[in-house]
């Protein structure tokens, strides 16, 4: 296989697996644990789930953008 290929789908492969990490995550603690759902007002652990879900989100965003900002198309 060809360097710039196998370089560009562990790039894909690296990028889906790290997402699905972060929706697992918290997915878990989210719903399983209960801290996406206000029962009648939030708690301070919903408070404390949606900033971390917020700041992660963000944090994702910035890193897969970064790993994706200096690629450059096949063949130049």
């Amino acid at each position: 296989m060809e360097p710039d290929v196998q370089e560009f789908l562990i790039r894909i492969i690296q990028t889906i697996s790290m997402a699905i990490v972060w929706l697992l995550v918290n997915m878990c603690v989210g719903i399983y644990f209960g801290y996406a759902f206000f029962d009648q007002r939030p708690s301070l652990g919903n408070y404390l789930f949606f900033g971390w879900f917020l700041i992660s989100l963000v944090w994702i965003i910035f890193y897969l953008r970064k790993k994706w900002s200096g690629w450059k198309e096949m063949g130049e």
